[in-house]
Order: structure tokens, then C-alpha cells, then sequence
């Protein structure tokens, strides 16, 4: 069948839309291989706090992945102490993916919000300088109604962060778990059933994303 020229532009231009459409319609990360190092900074929300050593949710994280994540949770850090850690940790572990979760001490110590957001915010730009992918997890704001109710909710700053770095944000997997008393060891920190759903909800947020599978 003889096809004149005008046809065959207008079909190699419908392939190119179609495949344009294809590759770029989710924009989903690429999927992190078995056996890449994922660093987890955090305060005691990653720290095993009360539950044993391997009942953390990011060791849970690297046994539901195949990744080696690494657990830089330390009781009781602020966004400041997490940030002077970070240059060493990256340089020691040289990971793919960086999870920050920080910012409850920040609040329940009343720091000042813009100090909090600065600090968050560099230690994303330090961990992309690296050379490693960042998410951003979001911490609940300490809330009387939230505790009596059983209701927390993520701090408002953080879409911001996310937004203004150009970082994926997992908003919802801590105040979830930390809104049900059955999940905690005390009014503040997961029990071993709420670090199991912890590295659930997170895992399912990192497929979502398109880091896991």
C-alpha cells in the first residue's frame, strides 16, 4: 500500500504524542534495586525507642525492599543536631535515598518555626548535593485535642518544605499511627505494632512514589 508523505508525518507525530503520554503521565521515580543503602535520619519517631532492636520500622523498611537502611534515629535530636550529623553520616554511607523525618522536638521545645523549616530544608539540599534522592516525613503537631481524640495531624509546614525543595512528602504515615493509642508505647512514641504498620504505610508511600516495588 503506497503511503503518501503527509500520512506518514501525521503517524510518526501520533506515535510521539503516544509515547510521550506513556513516559511521562505519572512521573514516578525509578525503583531503587535490592541492596541500596537508604539512610534514615530522625529523632526517636526511628530510633528503636522502646521496642527491640529489629522491630524499628526501618530495619521493617529493608527487609520488605532488600535495601540496607541504615538507622540514623537519635532520641531527642532536633533539626540543628540532625543537620550537624548529616555530612558525616552521608559521607560514611554514601546512600541512594535519604528519608528525613524530624521536627517533633523542634515543636514540642517551641523552636521557632522559620529555624525549623530552614534546617529541614538544608538537610534536603545537603542529601540531593550528595547525590542521593530525598523524601520528606511529616510529623505531627503536638495537639491537646489531637491526643485526647485521638486525631493527629501533620504540622503545616512541611507540604511547604517539600514544595519548595522539590521532594516527595509522606504526610500521612505518622500521625496515623501515632492518632491510635493501640500503636503506642507511651503519648508519644510507636510500640513494636505501630513500628510494624510505620514501615507498611511508609513502603507503601516509597511504591506510590516509585522508589519501592
Amino acid at each position: 500500500m503506497h503511503t503518501t508523505p503527509h500520512v506518514a508525518r501525521g503517524f510518526l507525530l501520533l506515535l510521539v504524542l503516544l509515547l510521550a503520554v506513556a513516559c511521562g503521565g505519572d512521573k514516578k521515580q525509578a525503583a531503587l534495586p535490592s541492596g541500596s543503602k537508604v539512610l534514615a535520619l530522625g529523632d526517636s519517631l526511628t530510633a528503636p525507642h522502646g521496642v527491640k532492636p529489629g522491630e524499628d520500622w526501618p530495619t521493617l523498611l529493608g527487609q520488605k525492599t532488600g535495601w540496607v537502611v541504615i538507622n540514623a534515629g537519635i532520641s531527642g535530636n532536633t533539626c540543628a543536631q540532625a543537620l550537624d550529623r548529616l555530612p558525616a553520616l552521608l559521607d560514611e554511607h554514601q546512600p541512594q535515598l535519604v528519608l528525613v523525618s524530624l521536627g517533633g522536638n523542634d515543636m514540642l521545645r517551641k523552636l521557632p518555626q522559620a529555624q525549623t523549616v530552614a534546617n529541614l530544608g538544608r538537610m534536603l539540599d545537603l542529601a540531593k548535593a550528595s547525590g542521593a534522592k530525598a523524601v520528606l516525613l511529616a510529623t505531627p503537631k503536638p495537639s491537646i485535642a489531637g491526643a485526647v481524640f485521638n486525631s493527629l495531624s501533620p504540622a503545616d509546614f512541611y507540604p511547604e518544605v517539600a514544595k519548595d525543595k522539590k521532594v516527595p512528602l509522606i504526610a500521612d504515615a505518622l500521625p496515623e499511627v501515632l492518632s491510635d493509642t493501640a500503636l503506642k508505647s507511651d503519648q508519644l512514641h510507636p510500640n513494636a505494632a505501630g513500628h510494624a504498620l510505620l514501615g507498611e504505610k511508609i513502603h507503601e508511600d516509597l511504591k506510590k512514589i516509585g522508589f519501592a516495588r
